[in-house]
């Protein structure tokens, strides 16, 4: 018998094509700002909400469509050259540097160009330092980006699964989107758990490995029986 081959972890990296976000209500607003740079008071404008909310989705997407340069606020530091175009930066409430944030901010707005940042809370309310920093945060238009509503839910994690083609029965997809907690990152995390599962185990996941894998995140305690009535979730 040939040796069982090991699957190969791999880096998933995240789609922020257009065509994949999901338009919906909680995120309506951000959609119509994003629309209008030119309204954006002192050229900048905030993105804040949860994890997986869409946030770097949408500032991905309005950077491509502006020329403008995406960075990472956990690398923000030291000073930045001066701004050839509109700027985005991602986490920007993670900043390396509040000096180098604060100069990014300085030189765009010399510059005439746009800002745009993203981060869990509106910059109103980030926890910084430096007195000139926290002025600039404060004056910047913020808009959330609320929480998904049910059937936003649904759709992200059919979006999920089928992103790591992960194949799961309508019935079981449905079990656990019941019971997972009911936000994007943690939906997130439980379709890499279960695509790693798989993977591990070299078969496509059912009702046990389902449970096995995501004890820690389901959130009923009556796990496994089920009426009789009730389709099977293998």
């Amino acid at each position: 018998m040939p040796p069982r081959q090991l699957p190969l972890p791999f880096h998933h990296e995240p789609d922020f094509s257009p065509a994949d976000f999901i338009a919906a209500p909680p995120n309506e607003a951000a959609r119509q700002w994003l629309a209008r740079p030119g309204d954006w008071p002192q050229g900048r404008l905030a993105l804040w909400g949860e994890a997986g909310v869409g946030k770097s989705h949408l500032l991905h997407i309005w950077a491509r469509d502006a020329a403008a340069a995406v960075l990472s606020g956990p690398k923000l530091r030291g000073l930045l050259p001066a701004p050839r175009t509109s700027m985005a930066v991602d986490d920007a409430d993670l900043a390396a540097e509040e000096a180098s944030l604060l100069h990014l901010l300085n030189a765009a707005h010399e510059a005439g160009h746009k800002v745009l940042l993203a981060g869990r809370e509106p910059p109103a309310r980030w926890n910084v330092r430096l007195p000139d920093l926290a002025s600039r945060l404060a004056s910047i238009h913020a808009v959330c980006l609320a929480a998904p509503d049910e059937a936003l839910l649904g759709v992200i994690f059919a979006r999920l699964l089928s992103s790591r083609q992960l194949v799961l029965t309508p019935a079981l997809q449905e079990w656990l989107l019941a019971r997972l907690p009911r936000h994007p990152a943690a939906l997130a995390e439980a379709v890499a758990r279960l695509d790693r599962a798989s993977l591990a185990a070299g078969r496509r996941v059912g009702r046990q490995m389902a449970v096995a894998t995501l004890d820690s995140f389901l959130e009923d305690d009556d796990l496994m029986p089920f009426s009789p009535g009730s389709p099977s979730l293998l």
